[in-house]
């Protein structure tokens, strides 16, 4: 069995302090990892390192674990510049433009569709992401709902059911026809290739008994539970999720005291709501940003992740992700890396990626700096240097 050994770090973050590491990431200093058979078997003072067959010398670069992004749309066709410039120039934004890439995807070939996954995932892995949830969602058609998650899973195995996106234009004016066609023909078709539903749970989408109809049926068919929820004002969405169970609530961008008192009160249960912010898409839209020390303070279960998407965060970026949450969202660059690595996989409920402890998947990325620190203290500037899928490196920066 061929072993890999990585040393001369100078800072790793294992996400696991009572382990031995120092503050909230279990910061470690002066250790190796040994890696065998795609898992960690082994963190330790690097002078006691034992011998392996390959050695990856880290240059004294800090290592963390893989970057876990809990909410991605990449299955899609067309461009949307213009509909952003137009938002940079003071056009609000209203979610009406997912209708235009809606369009452009049932149109696209299978093969158009599976380049943009393929190079928007290589993208992503690139700057340090090792998982990877995708949505559908741009096909609202059963076959093109299908497809779209079909797709999807030749890259992840985090596929997510999001055929109620919005009302497409052939059904307008009838939402009821068009949630009995989510929850019967299109989840049938869908589910094989999903692991998770999710509802764009928002004012001009679904309502709150809409919302509960679609996310009762898709777990009746086994799929876990996600939900968009009070991005664009306040609403139901959260404490529906809350009630529902569903792992995560995503932007919670506009909260209610009861709402941070629902996701504050499901943080206690072996199996919390996470609060999943998304401040990509509040850059890429002009719009207020999540109050996440809010969240935090109530000791909510936070984590991070770009939503991107050719329309209001088409950024694969989460290193980009974690500077925004320390600008602008009140977050420690210690909360938002945990955020970012430990919270998705909390909110993907995978205890196999998001840390680095012997057993886990060697998912990890290898930065061009000395510490964590250093992902919010350079915005913009490429610091992954080397990652690791499965104990197998992706590539060298």
């Amino acid at each position: 069995m061929s072993s890999l050994l990585v040393d001369n770090i100078g800072e790793l973050v294992t996400n696991v302090p009572a382990a031995g590491g120092d503050g909230p990431l279990g910061l470690r200093r002066g250790v190796a990892l040994l890696v065998e058979a795609g898992r960690v078997v082994w963190i330790g003072p690097a002078r006691y390192a034992p011998a392996a067959d390959r050695r990856i010398d880290a240059e004294g670069g800090a290592v963390l674990p893989g970057f876990v992004d809990s909410h991605a749309h990449l299955v899609f066709a067309g461009d949307r510049a213009a509909e952003f410039a137009a938002r940079m120039a003071g056009e609000p934004y209203t979610g009406g433009g997912i209708r235009t890439t809606v369009g452009a995807t049932r149109a696209a070939s299978d093969d158009d569709l599976r380049d943009t996954v393929h190079r928007l995932r290589d993208e992503a892995m690139r700057q340090g992401t090792t998982t990877m949830e995708i949505k559908s969602g741009y096909g609202l058609t059963v076959a093109d709902e299908a497809r779209s998650l079909r797709i999807a899973a030749e890259v992840t195995a985090e596929t997510t059911f999001l055929g109620a996106h919005v009302v497409p234009a052939e059904y307008a004016g009838r939402p009821d026809d068009y949630v009995g066609l989510v929850c019967g023909p299109m989840l049938t078709a869908a589910a094989p290739y999903a692991r998770w539903v999710d509802v764009f749970c928002e004012r001009g989408a679904f309502d709150a008994d809409h919302t509960r109809a679609i996310l009762t049926v898709g777990q009746a068919a086994g799929l876990g539970l996600r939900l968009h929820a009070n991005q664009l004002g306040p609403g139901p969405g959260v404490r529906l999720g809350v009630e529902l169970g569903a792992a995560s609530v995503d932007h919670c961008t506009h909260l209610s005291d009861a709402d941070v008192d629902a996701l504050a009160g499901s943080a206690t249960t072996t199996d919390p709501t996470v609060a999943t912010l998304l401040p990509g898409a509040e850059f890429s839209t002009r719009s207020p940003y999540p109050d996440a020390r809010r969240l935090l303070d109530a000791g909510v279960t936070v984590a991070l992740a770009t939503d991107c998407n050719p329309g209001s965060s088409y950024t694969s970026s989460m290193p980009f992700c974690v500077a925004l949450a320390v600008r602008e969202m009140r977050m420690t660059p210690a909360e938002a890396v945990w955020a970012a690595t430990a919270g998705g996989a909390r909110a993907l409920r995978r205890t196999d990626v998001g840390a680095l402890r012997p057993g886990v998947r060697a998912d990890l990325m290898i930065l061009d700096a000395p510490s964590h620190l250093h992902l919010a203290y350079r915005p913009g500037v490429p610091l992954v240097r080397q990652v690791l899928h499965n104990g197998v490196p992706q590539c060298r920066l």
